[in-house]
């Protein structure tokens, strides 16, 4: 391996969450402003999941706020990303989202998938 290999790999986050396109986050971002540095969530959808799982992995989150729709495309593992939390998961059939962007934020929910915990039956 070599140094920047090795380098790129002590930067990989270790405690992320399983992350599809679908799921709603909130991503933790640390904000400085001057001496201060503060902590703003910005929750929405994910519509795309860029560059694979390394360090230059990418998430592009979507809300509508006052009608108006936001979109940020995050690195997962950049310093500044305190955490992501996996709201709610939902069902979809493709891997990037973008059609959501021409849907009113009305039209563009999504079926969410329910978890329950399997029962797993003993053969005696």
């Amino acid at each position: 391996m070599n140094k920047l290999e090795n380098f790129n790999k002590k930067q990989l986050k270790k405690d992320l969450p399983e992350m599809k396109s679908g799921y709603t986050v909130k991503v933790y971002q640390k904000i400085k402003e001057g001496e201060k540095q503060r902590i703003q969530i910005f929750e929405g959808l994910i519509i795309a999941i860029k560059h694979g799982k390394g360090i230059n992995a990418t998430i592009t989150v979507r809300k509508v706020t006052s009608g108006i729709g936001v979109e940020r495309i995050l690195p997962i593992h950049a310093p500044f990303i305190e955490k992501i939390e996996v709201v709610k998961k939902g069902k979809v059939r493709r891997a990037k989202l973008y059609y959501i962007r021409d849907k009113t934020a009305k039209q563009s929910r999504l079926k969410e998938i329910k978890s329950e915990p399997r029962k797993v039956e003993k053969k005696a």
